[in-house]
């Protein structure tokens, strides 16, 4: 595997880690298939029940290596249509596609695509010195990786037209504050929380989780009529589950659970 991420397996988890540290962990065609490579197999991987994802060094992801994409390096201007539709596009629609809970570890800086790839997970914690930077105005460019659909419905057009416009800096503390992200915790104790999370993700009911990821995620594109029948066929498919049988049973016996995580 390439050493653009490194692949961390433990018992019932996944931690995968971009790895271009001198680089602040900006996007390369090869770490691009590197990191989907990795996340296709968790997701086929019926033993992985969740995914942790965050960053080397002291950065989480600076968005889009720009020496790749140098005008002046190039006869013909870059092809930034291609770049999303072959990279971007595919990695996001992944990401919110695996039906697994996937925690993000914001380590340090992420901007540009590398905060909407952040914001495209499930569950979101950043060390308190992370920053997230919206970096797109700065060369000319709009919000990519779902940043212009997803921040609007976390921060309202207000705030996001700001951050956007202007590339301002948001802090840990302020974008918990806003709603971006779940929290924020001290540098030290960042990865400590992070694998604790996941580990507890793990052990839950999988299934159910993932048809909850899933009714979260289309509830914008629903009436509230349509989106009752949703549940209404998600519950459905979830009371048959063993892990539900197991979740119904502890609870009468008293006992702690030991979900299976499948349907």
């Amino acid at each position: 595997m390439s050493d653009t991420i490194i692949v961390t397996k433990n018992e019932d988890w996944v931690e995968i880690a971009l790895n271009r540290p001198d680089r602040l962990n900006s996007f390369n065609d090869e770490m691009h298939e590197a990191l989907r490579k990795a996340l296709n197999e968790a997701k086929n991987d019926d033993a992985v029940r969740a995914i942790l994802l965050t960053g080397s060094g002291r950065g989480f992801c600076a968005g889009q290596d720009l020496d790749a994409r140098d005008p002046r390096k190039m006869e013909l201007p870059p092809d930034l249509h291609a770049t999303i539709s072959n990279f971007y596009n595919p990695l996001v629609r992944l990401i919110r596609s695996i039906n697994k809970p996937i925690i993000c570890a914001v380590n340090g800086v992420a901007a540009g695509a590398g905060v909407n790839i952040a914001l495209g997970c499930d569950i979101v914690l950043a060390a308190e010195s992370a920053k997230f930077i919206q970096s797109f105005a700065k060369v000319g460019l709009v919000p990519d990786a779902g940043g212009s659909w997803i921040l609007p419905r976390l921060i309202g057009e207000a705030r996001a037209k700001y951050i956007c416009m202007t590339a301002t800096p948001v802090v840990a503390k302020q974008a918990v504050e806003w709603g971006m992200i779940w929290q924020a915790v001290a540098d030290d104790q960042l990865m400590d929380e992070a694998r604790k999370l996941t580990a507890q993700m793990a052990d839950g009911p999988t299934f159910g989780l993932g048809q909850m990821k899933q009714a979260l995620q289309t509830s914008h594109d629903h009436t509230l009529d349509e989106h009752l029948d949703v549940e209404a066929e998600m519950q459905g498919r979830c009371g048959r589950s063993k892990d539900y049988a197991e979740g119904v049973s502890a609870f009468l016996d008293k006992r702690p659970t030991q979900f299976g995580g499948i349907e």
